[in-house]
């Protein structure tokens, strides 16, 4: 398996919106273990292709606690919403910022599986949340397009500073909230 690079916020790559996936293959099984490899080595829960500039309508997660629930969603769509809820989010690709956002508390999500089976999914809570959170990637949004625009600013400052900072390397900063 590959570590692949997770773009940072706010490179334009991640405005670009995803592409359905037309096949299920192995090279797309192999990039669902590659983003998983990727996703865990980043102590995230979620990760969405668009994120490591792949731009296919692919999506994985794992919000147990021992990481032993991966999930891999292709082509998904969510067909319902229920209740709305606040929840304090983080990204990957906005590495050290935590803010809060409104989310449905539950969804139901329709996608095919790593083989290409067509599967529905009922998710409420964490799980949800992070659903939602990888789908806007795929539509070019990302959780601080939720925020007013005087908080990006301030967090498109900070990301900058700290990258100059650190150089290249890649080292965020924890809070506690899980990084979807």
């Amino acid at each position: 398996m590959t570590r692949l690079t997770i773009l940072e916020y706010p490179d334009p790559r991640l405005r670009t919106v995803a592409q359905p996936v037309d096949e299920v293959d192995d090279a797309l099984r192999q990039l669902i273990d590659d983003m998983l490899e990727t996703m865990y080595a980043s102590q995230g829960i979620g990760l969405a292709a668009t994120q490591v500039n792949v731009h296919k309508r692919l999506l994985v997660l794992d919000v147990s606690e021992d990481q032993g629930q991966p999930l891999a969603l292709i082509n998904p769509e969510i067909v319902a919403r229920e209740e709305v809820c606040t929840t304090q989010e983080g990204c990957l690709s906005v590495p050290g910022i935590f803010d809060d956002v409104e989310r449905a508390q539950r969804i139901r999500v329709r996608a095919l599986d790593r083989h290409g089976e067509p599967f529905e999914i009922d998710a409420e809570g964490l799980l949800a949340v992070c659903i939602q959170h990888e789908m806007d990637h795929l539509e070019g949004k990302l959780f601080v397009d939720y925020l007013s625009e005087l908080k990006r600013q301030r967090i498109r400052k900070k990301l900058e500073k700290d990258r100059k900072l650190r150089g290249t390397e890649r080292v965020p900063e924890r809070s506690g909230v899980p990084a979807i």
